[in-house]
């Protein structure tokens, strides 16, 4: 066996299967997947029992100041552990590789035997995809494309996979780590406390001097993270402000350029209206001018077009959520997620490195 595969569910029933499905078609690889059930209280247990050869077990219940998704990995390597060592599996027939990856996930045909290849070519210690987004809903076309153009222009992959470079970034949705090192340097037990467990994970890796390598997933793995308006305000609630370092001036900023490209437009319709002057046009040209200065930023974020048009109307939204989630954190000094309510010991920081910022789920 080359990689051992941990998904952490909790009330996934809707996305489960198609993951699993995805993952157990993989050749070329030898693996086995674990799905750690958190207490789910809908048929996730069910889906992942239903396929053969999928290990499926249940965590304790986090203890205070432990995150649900770092408790559920850290039980499940445990767990394989003691498995390992009641079989007596030397450690020449120990996988090599752990895929950390994520119950709202679909996986290519032949994604997993090219991760690993990928990680062996460029000798990194740690590889983390940002998968390919799904967007469905009015909701999701408009504010996707415009939280990822944002986290493509704050972290750009030549820093985060450059050694000498302290930024760094991850998404928790795919995490290939190479298991020696994983281990030695503590896993996820080092970053349990941790909002972003997946970027701090990654820093820890960097700040060891393991070398990281962090790009979009296009071709390998894809994701609909959110399926409704509700689960994505909970979600970029909960961590949305630990991924820029000035989250109220950046909401500041975007819903500036939300008026003045919208202001623009209307200005422009307005004057036209009242006369034909060719200098009723020239708010047009500032729309223009404006308005294709953001499609470039936008198209970035390798979405659709249909998303990208829609984009514009996400720029409020970004901005309604940033606050959200920085009141949360700074004021309240909670989160909640999927039923559970977190104290944030560290408002608005997290502990990945100097900057210690990312991308997370």
């Amino acid at each position: 066996m080359e990689v051992q595969i941990f998904i952490p569910a909790r009330n996934e029933q809707a996305a489960i299967g198609r993951c699993l499905g995805s993952l157990a078609a993989q050749q070329g690889i030898a693996f086995q997947i674990t799905v750690i059930d958190d207490h789910s209280t809908d048929r996730t247990r069910a889906i992942a029992e239903s396929f053969a050869g999928v290990r499926v077990i249940t965590p304790p219940e986090p203890p205070p100041g432990i995150y649900g998704k770092s408790n559920a990995l850290i039980f499940a390597l445990d767990h394989a552990a003691v498995d390992d060592a009641a079989a007596h599996t030397p450690p020449a027939e120990m996988p090599e590789w752990i895929l950390f990856t994520d119950a709202d996930t679909w996986h290519y045909p032949g994604s997993l035997a090219a991760a690993v290849a990928e990680a062996r070519q460029r000798e990194v210690d740690l590889l983390s995809y940002s998968p390919e987004q799904e967007v469905a809903t009015w909701s999701e076309l408009a504010l996707m494309p415009v939280v990822f153009a944002e986290l493509t222009r704050t972290y750009p992959s030549e820093r985060i996979n450059d050694p000498a470079d302290p930024a760094v970034a991850a998404n928790g949705q795919y995490i290939l780590v190479r298991r020696a090192v994983y281990e030695a340097l503590g896993g996820h037990r080092r970053v349990a406390d941790q909002l972003m467990e997946d970027v701090a994970l990654a820093a820890l890796f960097k700040s060891a001097g393991k070398p990281i390598w962090f790009r979009h997933g296009a071709g390998l793995v894809r994701t609909r993270m959110y399926r409704d308006f509700r689960s994505l305000c909970e979600g970029w609630t909960k961590g949305l402000a630990t991924l820029f370092p000035h989250p109220r001036r950046l909401a500041a900023l975007r819903l500036l350029q939300f008026l003045l490209i919208a202001g623009s437009l209307l200005w422009g319709i307005v004057a036209v209206a009242r006369n034909g002057r060719p200098a009723a046009y020239i708010p047009f040209a500032l729309w223009a001018v404006m308005y294709s200065i953001f499609l470039v930023h936008i198209r970035k974020a390798h979405f659709p077009w249909k998303a990208n048009l829609a984009a514009l109307f996400g720029l409020p939204l970004f901005s309604w959520l940033l606050v959200r989630s920085d009141l949360h954190l700074r004021v309240r000094g909670a989160v909640s997620w999927k039923g559970r309510t977190y104290q944030h010991s560290e408002p608005g920081a997290s502990a990945a490195s100097s900057n210690p910022k990312g991308i997370s789920r």
